[in-house]
This record gives structure tokens, sequence and C-alpha cells, in this order.
């Protein structure tokens, strides 16, 4: 038994310090893999079957250009969103907002640098300097990864509804210049900045509870911690 407990120890302490990524990231994988890809197969599908096509099996489908133009449009607006608000925190400010530092305080100073810093701190020079920006510039790598991969996939995509329509295919750059395409990416672009701007604003006045994403409850509107 105290084997056992030996073991299972570090297993809890793994789930306990980590519970939040790894849900999110089980949501991520069902409802991508399962409910996307259940729907978009079904909707592919329908369309396929209206132009007297064949249906696709669940593994063409996933290897389909319309699942992936789906998923990596999405995740291109996610990514910028994301990159955008960073960089946006860095010098603009929203009085009261558990998403903004304090317009009115000096900003907290660097801790000192001790053996546990992360490496590229330890090692100081432009290794450092790089990794002061470095969640920026990987969140707008996955913006480019992502903005690359919808436009691959979306001109194939684009392409296959030409053809079903007894057009010409497109290439990458005739799709670039689409409307169907800045369509794709603005209506998914202002959604984001929409929920970010609600999150900033609604955290000035509402609150939750032990979450590290608003002020504790009985903090004056005007704090922003």
């Amino acid at each position: 038994m105290r084997t056992a407990g030996l073991y299972s120890a570090p297993v809890k302490r793994f789930f306990r310090y980590n519970g939040l990524s790894l849900v999110l990231l089980v949501f991520f994988l069902v409802t991508w893999l399962i409910g996307q890809v259940l729907s978009g197969e079904a909707e592919y599908n329908e369309d396929r079957k209206a132009h007297g096509l064949s249906e696709v099996t669940t593994y063409q489908y996933l290897q389909s250009p319309h699942f992936w133009e789906a998923s990596t449009e999405n995740w291109e607006s996610e990514f910028f969103q994301m990159s955008v608000f960073v960089v946006f925190t860095t010098f603009l400010y929203q009085k009261g907002s558990a998403e903004s530092a304090d317009p009115d305080k000096p900003r907290t100073p660097e801790p000192p640098v001790t053996k546990k810093s992360p490496w590229p701190v330890r090692r100081g020079g432009w290794v450092k300097a790089v990794y002061s920006y470095s969640l920026s510039i990987a969140l707008f790598f996955m913006f480019l990864v992502s903005f690359a991969l919808h436009a691959v996939t979306g001109a194939r995509l684009y392409s296959e509804e030409q053809v079903l329509h007894g057009d010409e295919p497109v290439s990458l750059v005739q799709y670039l210049g689409t409307s169907q395409f800045w369509f794709e990416s603005f209506q998914n672009w202002q959604s984001e900045f929409l929920a970010i701007g609600v999150m900033v604003v609604f955290s000035v006045f509402l609150r939750q509870k032990d979450s590290p994403e608003s002020k504790p409850v009985n903090a004056p509107h005007s704090a922003n911690e």
C-alpha cells in the first residue's frame, strides 16, 4: 500500500498542476476530432450528393480541404487575436480590468536571476532579448502558419467548388485575391476581437470567485487586481 501511494503521489501532483491545460486539450480534441469531423463530414457529403458525387469516408474527409480549411481558418483568428492582445497589453490599459495592468502603478520589476530562472535568462545577451518577447513571437508565428494553411487548403476547396460548377480551378495567388478568402478571415477576426474586448470590459464590473481571470469579489471596480 505504501509503494502504491508513493507512485500515485507524482501522478496526482501532475494532474493537479496541469489540470487546466489537460482539460482544455481534451475539450479541443473532442470538439475538433469528433464534433467537427462528424458534422463537417455530414455537410460535405450532403454537398457531394447534391452534385451527384459519391460520399467520402471519415478517413477521406480527414484529408479533405473542407476539413482543414475550416480548422485552420479558425486557428488563424485565435492566434491573431491572442498575439495582438499580448502585445497591446504591454502599452495599452483598461482601468479596473483584470486583463490589464494598472495604469496608475509602475510595472513590477523583474525578479533577480537565479538557478531556477529559465535558461535563456541565465544565458543573457541576445538569447535573453529574444526570449523577452518569445510569447508574442510564438503566437504570431502560429498565426502565420495557420494563415498559410488556411490559404492553401482554402484554395483547394475553392477550386473543388469551381470545378463542380463547371468553372476553372484557381491558383493560390488567385484565391488570395478572392473576396471569399478575406470574408472567411474577417468574419472570424471580428468575433475574436469582440470576445476579448467584452472580456476586458466585463472584468471591470463582474466577478468570478476564485478565478485568476477575475478580480476578488470584494475589490472595487476601479482596481485592476
